[in-house]
């Protein structure tokens, strides 16, 4: 029976391999530390390969490079021995829920999450510690301490108690090196995991912003930059050279190519039923008096479901319209002449900057019916736009107050001063996944921080009725009352009774946002989804023979008759490594059988079948298998006899030969 491997891929070799299959010539075999053959990349042939004349040595190129580049690219080739556990407790809405928090490093939540969600994420978004130079330490930390502690352990800048013994300083020399280090890993998983259509969309001030760039096109390509994005957020105060009152949001795309009418807000699916609703009440209503009553009829009805088209109240035999449009020139004078009214022949009241349109262009918008005047002519004209004439777009430059951010907060948190430092605001978020995704999209928040982007999402799904889904990944951090806003957050949490990590906060503001969305106003066919399943990550459910059985002693064979670590045999954590190991979609439904006195898990009903039961007889696996699952997973010495574990396979090769068996 096969084994499961249960830990996540190796993506040095899945690269080796790539590359063996485009050029055959340069993969060689080498002996490792070990003494083993593996395949190895021989990589002056490689430079050969890419060149057009005799390579002898280095070249100067463009990129980007810093110290200890080489070492995170390592770092995000590198397989770990890691698993998610459930945390029912901590969870909402458990069994039936489709969104995910994820509790641990994010670097680690992306590679164990990769198999699962390969090209399938429609938006990742980033905000990720700004890197300050004035060394703030905020409730949610604005240099990048508190997101890799594994690799501050290793270079022994922190302390065993987490302590930052090196700061990150611009004397220190790595100022930017070290949090390219933390970014550039998390960027190349991130990609692994987008769609076709996905994009990745990274806020950052302007310390790191020109990093950021060179950092993304290396890793997306710069021909898959979409734009940027210049967020105007506050009015600075601060008597500097410069008062920075904006934010920018980079944009990079996994395919450009493939956002071609598929990345736009959902406004359009708006102008798209509008269109269709037109047509329909044309064809059945020659007459523009009855077409308009009808139309009305309609609009008053749904009128609330239009948003920001909710200005399109008129229609005639050429569709839904608007007359709400100005015909004036905004900001420097503009073009003069009359317009007569059709039935008073007086000349119409003139904008005070006058016509942004030429008469030529006037005079054929007016043939065209394009124009609607006033009862006399007193009343400005206006200009006839259509439904299928709206333009929806997403522009480089928009303001927005970001002390609406806190606000939000505020809502959700009434008994507490400030939870969270500068949080992004709701509206911010929900305006970038209108844009980005639609339908049952997938939106990983990377930095999750206040969990801003779990709320927008439930936010979208009640007002269109979608089916997004959110996947939160948040570091533990613990917070320590270095700060103002870091001591009013401790005084939440000990009022409140909930632990002083950042994690927690995040799970409640989620908590508190589900519960305000679902008893707000809502689209009639919304799945009121507003929970959470809380997986957090660990060491692995495996014991080290696992993974290095020739380094077990002869003398300790007897202790390590169980290949699970002493402690782990929770079935549903041993379920969900297995899940992670397979690649199976980790909010599926879960339902627990007994079967001949042993429980019985079914993933999405017979998707995936697992027992971790010991004492597992012929029978039961007979009856497992007239299940016909599309997988099995049993424990290896899970087994009543050695023949038993020996005529699994034949069973279901006789009675469910689709099914693919394996053991942990």
């Amino acid at each position: 029976m096969e084994k499961m491997k249960m830990h996540t891929p190796n993506l040095t070799d899945d690269n080796i391999l790539k590359i063996k299959d485009l050029f055959p010539s340069v993969v060689t075999e080498a002996r490792d530390e070990d003494g083993k053959i593996k395949l190895a990349v021989d990589f002056d042939q490689l430079r050969q390969e890419l060149s057009d004349h005799i390579v002898e040595g280095p070249q100067e190129r463009y990129h980007l490079n810093w110290p200890g580049k080489r070492e995170a690219l390592l770092t995000a080739n590198a397989p770990i021995a890691k698993t998610l556990r459930p945390c029912r407790e901590e969870s909402v809405d458990f069994d039936t829920t489709k969104n995910l928090f994820i509790e641990g490093d994010n670097l680690e939540a992306l590679k164990l999450l990769q198999e699962t969600f390969l090209a399938s994420i429609k938006m990742a978004y980033l905000d990720p510690p700004y890197n300050r130079k004035k060394g703030e330490n905020l409730v949610y930390r604005d240099d990048f301490t508190g997101n890799s502690y594994e690799y501050f352990e290793q270079t022994n800048q922190i302390s065993e108690a987490g302590e930052q013994l090196v700061a990150n300083t611009e004397s220190n020399g790595r100022f930017h090196s070290d949090w390219l280090n933390m970014l550039y890993p998390r960027l190349r998983i991130a990609r692994n995991i987008l769609s076709d259509e996905g994009v990745v969309l990274i806020a950052i001030d302007d310390s790191e912003t020109s990093n950021v760039i060179q950092l993304c096109n290396e890793v997306f390509g710069e021909n898959n930059f979409v734009g940027t994005l210049i967020w105007k957020n506050v009015t600075d105060n601060n008597p500097t050279n410069v008062a920075i009152e904006h934010e920018s949001i980079h944009i990079y795309a996994k395919s450009k190519l493939q956002l071609e009418n598929v990345w736009k807000s959902s406004v359009s699916a708006i102008k798209d039923a509008l269109i269709e609703v037109g047509n329909t009440l044309s064809q059945q209503f020659p007459s523009q008096d009855e077409l308009q009553a009808e139309y009305t009829k309609w609009f008053r009805e749904n009128k609330s479901q239009l948003g920001p088209l909710d200005r399109y109240k008129y229609i005639d035999h050429g569709g839904v319209y608007t007359g709400s449009q100005s015909v004036h020139n905004p900001g420097s004078e503009g073009y003069r002449y009359d317009v007569l009214h059709p039935d008073t022949g007086m000349p119409c009241k003139e904008p005070l900057m006058g016509y942004r349109f030429p008469k030529e262009t006037m005079d054929k918008l007016l043939a065209s019916g394009k124009i609607l005047f006033g009862s006399d002519e007193n009343k400005i004209i206006e200009l006839k736009v259509y439904a299928h004439e709206y333009k929806d777009k997403l522009s480089s430059v928009f303001e927005l107050d970001g002390r609406t951010g806190p606000y939000d907060l505020k809502t959700l948190f009434p008994e507490a001063k400030k939870v969270f430092s500068n949080p992004k605001p709701v509206q911010l978020l929900k305006k970038l996944a209108s844009f980005c995704t639609h339908d049952d999209a997938v939106c990983v928040d990377l930095f999750a921080g206040s969990s801003t982007l779990s709320q927008a999402v439930m936010e979208l799904n009640a007002e269109q009725g979608s089916s997004r889904r959110f996947i939160s990944i948040q570091y533990p951090e613990k917070i320590e009352p270095t700060t103002k806003d870091a001591k009013e957050a401790l005084a939440f949490c000990e009022s409140s009774g909930t632990k002083p990590y950042i994690s927690e906060i995040s799970k409640e503001r989620i908590r508190r946002a589900g519960e305000k969305v679902r008893g707000s106003g809502h689209h009639k066919d919304w799945n009121k989804d507003v929970g959470f399943r809380v997986l957090k990550i660990d060491t692995s459910n495996m014991a080290d023979v696992y993974y290095r059985p020739d380094e077990i002693k002869q003398g300790d064979l007897l202790a390590t008759v169980s290949n699970i670590k002493e402690g782990r045999d929770n079935p549903e954590d041993l379920l969900f490594q297995v899940l992670l190991d397979w690649g199976v979609d980790l909010t599926l439904p879960i339902e627990k059988k007994s079967i001949r006195g042993k429980d019985v898990y079914f993933v999405d009903q017979n998707a995936l079948v697992a027992c971790f039961d010991t004492g597992v007889t012929e029978e039961l696996v007979k009856e497992i298998a007239g299940h016909a699952p599309l997988r099995v997973v049993f424990k290896d010495n899970g087994f009543v006899s050695d023949s038993v574990k020996i005529n699994v396979d034949q069973v279901f090769r006789q009675l469910s030969p689709s099914t693919e068996v394996k053991s942990i």
